[in-house]
């Protein structure tokens, strides 16, 4: 890229400029959340990653919540997948993506290869499943993989997932670009039907070159992330550093990302030229882990000091901090991290553990905290707030909801 003059930005303000890219600039609602609502938070997050896992709530839910706070969740799924406004589409991971992305996203459809080493391809009749697969979609329009014919597939290999040679028919075809997805039934299942019939035909039909999809894809994760390095910005839509460089460089000519130097950072970074000025980051939020603001770990650790891992796929023993931590946020630092679960049944959002980071106040912090649970409980429709663990900072947040509820 050459020798460039590089701005110089402080780590403080590094920080204000990426919450304040993803949307925690503004504060959360005071009243109901409709469309305008749901466009706005998905724009500031970028697009939304799918994961079901549901010891708390869906992640994409959460997501939202961070940013509005209280809504229907039963309206986001219908901004989602009836207002022709989103689609989903293999992104940063699976992810919900405003459908003008669709053109820009081809490259990686063309690209799909994972039939290849997906079971059913070793059925002797692979081919004719597939196309048989994608004509009863055409002929009796959209599905699950449950309304396909089943098929017994091949003996299962070490490793390989548990999904049904249906369900893998239709991802591939979702994979591909020849079935997109038109809604999710109750217990999350996806219903596959023809793009031509999901998207429409300005997107459908638009052609983009893969270097042009590229750049413009680079320059919309830059506006989503503020201020990126070129491993943050590569890691936003899962593009190789070989990818990124000349189309930053291009960027750059164009004027839409600028050079600068971060404060403690030891790589180079650019700034989005959307990035507004930053200002005083106010509020506090708990974050899923699939949240875009945490989906580059080491970024969130150049950022705030985070240290940050999911602990899901441990065994117990091996875990830190538990199950399903939430970091929490105060003002334009991440200050804690928790571990909850809702158990619907007790009508209880349990803490299993809480741990405040090093150097904050932490009696402020579980005062803080303390709110935003009783907050999260009631959006979450469950009647009380019980803390598990006995150490210091949990018994400060145990006496801070008691205090609460007893005002």
């Amino acid at each position: 890229m050459g020798v460039l003059l590089c701005t110089p930005i402080s780590a403080a303000e590094a920080r204000r400029i990426a919450l304040g890219a993803q949307g925690f600039g503004e504060p959360r609602l005071r009243g109901a959340a409709g469309n305008q609502d749901f466009s706005r938070a998905i724009a500031s997050a970028g697009m939304l990653q799918l994961d079901f896992v549901n010891v708390l709530i869906p992640a994409q839910y959460l997501v939202v919540w961070s940013r509005l706070g209280h809504y229907d969740t039963g309206l986001l799924d219908d901004y989602l997948y009836r207002s022709g406004n989103q689609i989903e589409h293999w992104a940063h991971e699976a992810c919900s993506v405003p459908v003008e992305l669709w053109p820009l996203l081809q490259y990686r459809r063309a690209g799909w290869q994972p039939w290849g080493n997906n079971p059913g391809s070793r059925l002797p009749d692979a081919a004719a499943y597939l196309e048989n697969a994608l004509e009863q979609v055409r002929l009796d329009g959209a599905l699950t993989a449950d309304e396909l014919p089943q098929i017994r597939g091949p003996a299962r290999k070490p490793g390989d997932w548990h999904r049904s040679v249906a369900r893998r028919a239709l991802e591939h075809h979702f994979g591909c670009g020849r079935l997109a997805v038109r809604e999710r039934r109750a217990n999350f299942q996806r219903v596959y039907d023809l793009p031509e019939r999901i998207i429409p035909g300005e997107y459908l039909e638009r052609e983009i070159e893969e270097p042009e999809a590229r750049r413009e894809l680079l320059a919309y994760a830059g506006s989503r992330l503020g201020i990126a390095t070129l491993k943050d910005l590569a890691d936003y839509f899962r593009m190789t550093m070989s990818d990124v460089a000349p189309r930053v460089a291009e960027l750059v000519d164009q004027k839409r990302l600028v050079p600068v130097q971060v404060e403690g950072w030891q790589e180079p970074a650019w700034l989005s030229a959307d990035a507004s000025p930053p200002g005083e980051i106010r509020g506090a939020s708990l974050h899923s882990p699939f949240d875009p603001l945490l989906w580059c770990r080491p970024r969130v650790e150049r950022l705030f000091g985070f240290h940050y891992r999911l602990e899901i796929y441990l065994p117990k023993k091996r875990r830190k901090w538990g199950y399903y931590v939430l970091p929490f946020r105060v003002n334009d630092e991440i200050v804690a991290r928790v571990d909850l679960k809702a158990d619907r049944k007790a009508s209880v959002l349990l803490v299993q553990q809480a741990h405040p980071e090093e150097g904050v106040d932490a009696g402020l912090v579980a005062s803080l905290l303390a709110k935003e649970l009783r907050a999260l409980a009631n959006w979450l429709q469950l009647a009380r707030v019980q803390v598990r663990c006995r150490k210091l900072f949990c018994n400060q947040i145990r006496a801070e909801i008691k205090a609460n509820v007893a005002a």
